[in-house]
């Protein structure tokens, strides 16, 4: 029999948000080539083109700052990056850390940081 794995759910990472949604914005997420961003995804905005991608401490381009945290799953199965409308956590909202998705390689300090970057645009990870 095969094994199936499922990934995350839609906001499975929230413990609480704002009222009548206000903890939400709607946003376009560039998702590369071939490639899944989980909901709980830590975002940056890339400053030129206002879109948002995974958060990336040694970028230059904006993505380098916490910006906030993908709602829903994004699933890029073609070849080339995907630009697509999404859902993000951008304000007034406590998260679960084991439910996060930081940036490739992460360690303990640097989800420390993030998270008080996140701390600081109203998100509480617990």
């Amino acid at each position: 029999m095969a094994i199936l794995t499922e990934g995350a759910r839609n906001a499975e990472f929230m413990i609480s948000e704002a009222n009548h949604w206000r903890s939400r914005d709607q946003v376009v997420v560039t998702v590369p080539a071939n490639t899944t961003y989980e909901a709980g995804t830590v975002l940056g905005l890339i400053t030129s083109s206002s879109k948002y991608v995974r958060h990336a401490a040694g970028a230059s381009d904006g993505s380098q700052n916490e910006a906030g945290i993908l709602y829903a799953n994004l699933v890029n199965t073609s070849g080339s990056p995907v630009d697509m409308d999404a859902a993000m956590i951008a304000r007034d909202a406590e998260v679960a850390q084991d439910r996060l998705t930081y940036e490739i390689g992460a360690d303990s300090a640097q989800e420390t940081t993030s998270n008080a970057a996140l701390a600081a645009l109203g998100i509480i990870v617990r």
